[in-house]
């Protein structure tokens, strides 16, 4: 998914999102849906933020052997190529990887990306992240939410 940039790479900092595997692998299986397009609006006006765990997870998801008839190797690289070439990258403390937020554990990486990388935005379709309340700094949102909201990378 190539995207062609309006914002220098500074004016972009303001709008630092994590996008959460479930997103950018729903992104890639369905270019018209909202996943996709919070993905192409954010590679054009914001930065995806992500860890080493985050971006492990996606790397690991998208080689994944049933994505093989919908999403060609050329395709992944490029998505793999794209996210890790435009993030804002953050490596995250042991005091901030030891706290808890969602009922999964396994989700708690994505918030302490957000947390960590200063981003406004967390998007996801996991429900166990958009139950959570707790007050971070963090917006956490669906797709079709994100699209909704007027100051959502704009």
């Amino acid at each position: 998914m190539r995207v062609e940039t309006g914002y220098s790479r500074r004016e972009a900092i303001g709008r630092r999102v994590v996008i959460d595997t479930n997103v950018w692998l729903s992104a890639a299986l369905s270019p018209a849906g909202a996943p996709a397009q919070v993905v192409r609006r954010v590679l054009a006006s914001g930065v995806p933020v992500f860890s080493d765990a985050t971006f492990a997870e996606l790397e690991a998801r998208i080689w994944k052997p049933k994505f093989d008839r919908y999403l060609s190797m050329e395709a992944r690289r490029g998505i793999l190529h794209d996210a890790h070439a435009l993030a804002h990258w953050v490596g995250i403390p042991a005091d901030i990887a030891a706290q808890r937020f969602s009922r999964d554990g396994d989700d708690d990486k994505f918030i302490h990306t957000a947390v960590v990388g200063s981003a406004l935005w967390l998007v996801t379709g996991d429900q166990d992240l958009l139950v959570i309340e707790a007050d971070m700094g963090v917006r956490i949102v669906a797709p079709a939410q994100a699209l909704l909201m007027d100051t959502f990378c704009k």
